[in-house]
């Protein structure tokens, strides 16, 4: 049985490069014999910035745009997460959409596609695992980096290297074995 990989594009700002790069992996991924790849992109999933009246643990959404985010992120074994660095640090789409739930998350692995300047999203991508831990997702070591990512993209397309694409595949490999190992904490409870 596939793993459901969910590719999720973490920029929402007009004019970004986050959904080429996310094309892109959720490419690489679709062609892994490990997954069943879906590519999430936040901005086409639109979430206010939370508005829910009920703590993400308690499970008792109201809205209609948190209950599809729940049931996209609750069907998921693990995630890729695309994402920029804003500022040092991470989008605030991303934590937003990662504050919406809380036992959706669980016992997933997540691995990053960060990008940006010189550094590449990796203090975003370092700050994102520290957001995602106490929620029980896995952060997988493995991950591509892509420092000035607007040389990679030309009429929307991107076009990875050598690294890139050797990146993507030791992250993809990681995350499957991760994913495979947490499977019984997934499980419904007996």
């Amino acid at each position: 049985m596939t793993l459901k990989l969910k590719v999720i594009v973490a920029s929402t700002r007009p004019g970004r490069v986050g959904l080429p790069v996310g094309q892109w992996i959720h490419g690489v991924a679709d062609e892994h014999p490990a997954y069943d790849a879906e590519l999430v992109d936040l901005a086409e999933i639109g979430l206010p910035l939370l508005d829910e009246p009920h703590h993400p643990r308690l499970r008792k959404y109201v809205h209609e745009h948190t209950k599809a985010w729940s049931a996209i992120v609750d069907s998921a074994d693990a995630f890729v997460m695309v994402m920029p660095e804003y500022n040092n640090s991470v989008a605030p789409s991303l934590a937003n959409a990662v504050d919406y739930l809380f036992h959706e998350w669980a016992y997933k692995p997540a691995g990053f596609v960060s990008y940006g300047g010189v550094s590449g999203g990796l203090r975003a991508a370092t700050l994102a695992k520290l957001l995602i831990t106490p929620l029980k997702v896995v952060p997988i070591t493995e991950a591509v980096v892509v420092p000035f990512v607007a040389n990679h993209v030309k009429d929307g397309v991107f076009t990875p290297n050598e690294t890139h694409v050797t990146a993507a595949g030791q992250m993809l490999h990681e995350i499957a074995r991760w994913a495979e190992a947490l499977k019984p904490l997934r499980a419904p409870a007996a």
